[in-house]
């Protein structure tokens, strides 16, 4: 047995996808567990740059099956497109197995997104209106439709019929918008059903099935501890649990069959939406790990605020998933600072403290306690081995490692597959 769960330690975009993808070369499964297209993973190979949003990132690679979990919301048509453009890509995607319990994005949930949204004025939360956060309470209030509701034609009209008269009077006599016409939405996720069939199954079967022919499994997670609906920055969170337990949840899998928990961390750090961020760099440095780092979404486009590295949020997230290792991003990102801020702590009401706060107002008036770290001023991105980083970067990493408590194991110094040093443990 052999499982690999890699999750993100911040508020997401640490660059899973990149290390799913590196460790995908020597795994026989990876597994998508949560999230939606509201997510987004670049990987960057030989072929070209690949964004991807529901397909897990091992499709690149032609031996390895590909499991879309009963913890995703999936929007058929989104994810038929990206289906599609990776066939014109010359990727087989008949490796895809989609979950027939996972939950179905309907056509009210994006248009309820941007109403819910717009209704909440200044206090609006920053989703990016594809409509995770509708599905997935319909989900978990027993209204919503998973794919084998939608397999049976019967099913599929009876319960859409219901659930889509109660909509349609949110829609017109809350918002004042047009209602939705039940027989279009049946014709087109028919055929959006009929197109996506032969990818449809029992997942969960299919990853226990792989776990007892002792398979290895990747599974890789989207956004972020820090964005969890229970331990995240609530309200300013998604509608998911993207932590450990979220992805063995997820995917089907029991605690007792994970091997290894590796979390994700930038060597600085970002968020996309509204909500508290401690460490946020306003001035002209921030706006040059934006530059440095591309940090636009892979999904909507939108400006990643940026920050330094938060200590607090790091350990946090290692104690709350159990990590066994990390996997540091974006080193190379820092190359042209001269001192780099890193955040050990909080004030808060006069006392020091060394952990998020649950609330969010409170959270958003902490004050970071920075140490500065020497800068190396050097290009670190054709670094072949840990040895070839200057000094100061290996302190930097170093210094990391003591905030975290976890050992770092891979080092990303640019977008490519082959810009990851390995440092200290076995793969």
């Amino acid at each position: 047995m052999s499982v690999t769960i890699i999750i993100g330690g911040q508020w997401g975009d640490e660059g899973k996808g990149k290390i799913t993808d590196s460790l995908a070369v020597q795994a026989d499964m990876v597994v998508r567990p949560n999230g939606s297209a509201n997510a987004g993973h670049t990987v960057q190979t030989d072929a070209g740059i690949f964004k991807l949003h529901l397909v897990p990132s091992g499709i690149l690679y032609t031996d390895c099956d590909c499991v879309i979990g009963a913890g995703v919301a999936i929007d058929p048509e989104s994810l038929i497109e990206e289906l599609d453009d990776l066939n014109k890509r010359g990727v087989n995607t008949s490796r895809v197995m989609i979950s027939d319990r996972a939950t179905v994005i309907l056509p009210y949930h994006p248009l309820l997104d941007q109403l819910e949204e717009q209704s909440r004025g200044e206090q609006s939360i920053g989703t990016t209106l594809k409509g995770n956060g509708p599905a997935y309470a319909d989900k978990v209030g027993r209204r919503g439709l998973r794919i084998a509701d939608m397999t049976d034609e019967r099913t599929f009209a009876e319960r859409l019929r219901l659930v889509l008269a109660e909509k349609n009077k949110i829609l017109t006599r809350i918002y004042g918008a047009d209602p939705l016409d039940e027989s279009e939405i049946l014709e087109h996720y028919a055929s959006y059903m009929e197109r996506l069939a032969p990818h449809i199954g029992q997942a969960e079967i299919a990853v226990q099935d792989a776990i007892d022919a002792g398979k290895r499994i990747l599974i890789e997670g989207a956004q972020a501890t820090l964005l969890d609906i229970d331990y995240g920055s609530y309200p300013y969170v998604t509608s998911t649990s993207p932590t450990a337990a979220g992805a063995c949840q997820g995917a089907g899998v029991g605690p007792g069959q994970v091997d290894r928990t590796i979390g994700v961390f930038k060597a600085y750090i970002t968020r996309v939406g509204s909500g508290p961020f401690p460490t946020e760099e306003h001035d002209q440095r921030g706006e040059i790990l934006r530059s440095r780092g591309k940090e636009f979404g892979t999904t909507t486009g939108r400006p990643r605020r940026t920050g330094w590295f938060d200590g607090p949020v790091a350990r946090y997230a290692a104690r709350i998933n159990g990590l066994s290792e990390v996997a540091l991003t974006k080193l190379d990102i820092l190359d042209e600072f001269d001192r780099i801020p890193v955040c050990t702590g909080y004030r808060y009401g006069g006392e020091l403290i060394s952990n998020p706060l649950a609330s969010a107002l409170q959270y958003g008036e902490v004050e970071p306690v920075y140490e500065y770290l020497d800068g190396w001023r050097q290009d670190t991105s054709n670094a072949q081995t840990m040895d070839d980083l200057p000094a100061a970067a290996q302190r930097y990493i170093e210094r990391l490692e003591e905030l975290i408590g976890r050992p770092i194991t891979y080092i990303g110094i640019g977008p490519s597959r082959s810009q990851i040093l390995e440092r200290g443990v076995a793969v």
